[in-house]
């Protein structure tokens, strides 16, 4: 077994994430894995992957995130963020690199009102939810030495999300409403790729389900003003309640997640959400 590690779904908002960083660190031996070439559904061409690279390390960032559309391409959800999980977790069993395996707050039904931590009761509320958490549980099943990383509201410069949402509807329009009564933490995913990469850099063995999301609460409405206000734009922001927007998919209300395991165990500072915001405004 090299020194090699291999990331799927390297061309995704955590996989350039993941690139950016390395880079920063000097490190080499990422080898990011678009989807074309590996795709974690086909057996054949994974086999042959792992056979060629004999990884140290795998990193699955790829993943079926849609989650409204997910509500109606339940087999296409599960089929990735299950199915995509349990070939890379067979094969790490078999060839016996470490598995770093990405996962959501959306495990949870989001109805309580205190930090969840990694032994509260899963309870998810969407396909897409329901299918990452499938994802989690066929891992163990097939090696011992992995990582899944529970992580919330992940934006970054790359790829779509939240924030850069936020920037272009705010330059075309004068008004935005957005919800505020659903409470979590944003996540720099340069913050969360930081976190992965030191898990490789310090060897660690502490096997098992972490919780991984910036320090501090906010709600989406919160979240946008502050975008807003970074980004110098005079968008006027109006809260509005979960039931005035209608998705597809249910959301949970609260997703607060607790770090108290991952600061611990496995030594890492998590920076606040806002102080993430202004690194990401500032690279934007």
């Amino acid at each position: 077994m090299g020194s090699t590690t291999l990331v799927f779904g390297g061309a995704g908002q955590l996989g350039q994430c993941l690139q950016h960083v390395a880079k920063e660190r000097n490190l080499s031996g990422l080898v990011f894995l678009p989807e074309a070439q590996a795709n974690i559904l086909n057996t054949e061409t994974l086999q042959a992957v792992f056979a060629e690279y004999r990884p140290a390390y795998v990193i699955n960032c790829a993943a079926y995130t849609a989650v409204d559309k997910a509500e109606d391409e339940v087999d296409l959800a599960r089929k990735v963020n299950c199915d995509g999980a349990e070939n890379l977790a067979r094969l790490c069993g078999e060839f016996g690199p470490t598995l770093l395996h990405i996962s959501t707050d959306f495990v949870f039904a989001g109805t309580g009102n205190q930090p969840l931590q990694e032994t509260d009761e899963t309870a998810p509320i969407s396909v897409y939810g329901l299918t990452k958490l499938e994802g989690e549980q066929v891992i163990p099943g097939h090696t011992e030495r992995y990582f899944i990383l529970r992580t919330s509201w992940l934006y970054s410069e790359y790829a779509n999300n939240f924030v850069k949402t936020m920037l272009r509807f705010g330059k075309e329009r004068d008004e935005m409403r957005v919800i505020w009564d659903q409470l979590g933490t944003p996540t720099y995913a340069i913050d969360l790729a930081g976190v992965l990469l030191h898990i490789i850099e310090t060897g660690s063995t502490a096997y098992g389900l972490y919780h991984y999301s910036n320090e501090g609460v906010t709600s989406w409405y919160d979240f946008a003003v502050a975008i807003f206000e970074l980004g110098g734009l005079p968008t006027r922001t109006v809260p509005i309640r979960t039931a005035e927007y209608p998705t597809k998919a249910t959301r949970p209300a609260f997703s607060v997640m607790d770090k108290t395991k991952v600061k611990t165990t496995l030594g890492v500072t998590i920076p606040h959400w806002r102080e993430s915001l202004v690194v990401c405004m500032g690279r934007l």
